[in-house]
């Protein structure tokens, strides 16, 4: 098994706080898939979005992450339990989950190991979906200075699992009975503060800053600032890409 990757520790507050939520339409298209709600299982909760999102729905959500300091940020509700371990190796029991999630996580994990747990988790016919988000789009006088900052400036900084996220999920490896999605988006209304929390968040950015010694987002923020004042707010969105199957 690959050894375990924890890149969201260190800012575990920021990633609660900046870190976007997903689409309800995302979880409707889910729900449409189902037709038993008792428990599922977020694996790569991180601060717990998708499971208090599952929570409205299921009688019982279990959220897991290799993080202790990402599940001590976490959403409390009652019919949520929060584990701290592996994707790959869980205390569950087999045949137990109607739906098994893994949002902006799964490139993660140790894709085979996990797929293996998840089918071993899962009722007979239980759902399993994988999801993430592209690259965020504001508008011209943002989109060119990110995009070239995300590629040219952290480029090399980004760990080698990223390419799956650039790519939408399109080359991961989804071994299951796929069923086929629609395209979602996910629609915010920022301030420049909260760009700035956001795009503080990336794993890319704490590698340069510790490789480097250096931090390049002040300078991108300072020509982002010439077309956007502080308390002026503006619509961000972020396009979402969904793969789901039956285990």
């Amino acid at each position: 098994m690959q050894p375990v990757k924890d890149l969201f520790s260190e800012d575990s507050a920021g990633y609660a706080q900046f870190r976007p939520s997903y689409p309800l339409h995302l979880y409707e298209f889910l729900y449409e898939h189902l037709d038993h709600f008792e428990q599922a299982w977020d694996a790569g909760t991180g601060p717990g979005q998708v499971a208090c999102a599952l929570s409205t729905r299921f009688q019982q959500v279990i959220g897991t992450d290799v993080s202790e300091a990402q599940i001590a940020h976490a959403e409390q509700r009652p019919n949520i339990s929060y584990i701290v371990c592996r994707a790959e190796q869980t205390p569950f029991p087999d045949a137990h989950f109607d739906l098994i999630t893994a949002a902006q996580a799964v490139h993660w994990f140790d894709s085979a190991a996990f797929y293996r747990e998840a089918r071993r988790t899962a009722k007979p016919g239980a759902l399993i979906a994988v999801w993430g988000y592209d690259l965020l789009e504001i508008g011209p006088f943002a989109d060119e200075l990110i995009t070239a900052y995300h590629r040219d400036v952290l480029g090399p900084y980004w760990d080698y699992e990223r390419r799956y996220v650039d790519d939408r999920y399109k080359d991961f490896p989804f071994p299951f009975e796929e069923i086929p999605t629609p395209g979602f988006e996910l629609h915010m209304e920022w301030t420049l503060t909260q760009l700035e929390g956001y795009l503080g968040t990336w794993s890319a950015l704490r590698n340069y800053r510790r490789e480097t010694g250096k931090d390049p987002l002040p300078a991108l923020m300072k020509k982002i600032a010439e077309h956007w004042s502080l308390g002026e707010v503006h619509a961000v969105r972020f396009p979402v890409f969904l793969r789901a199957g039956r285990c």
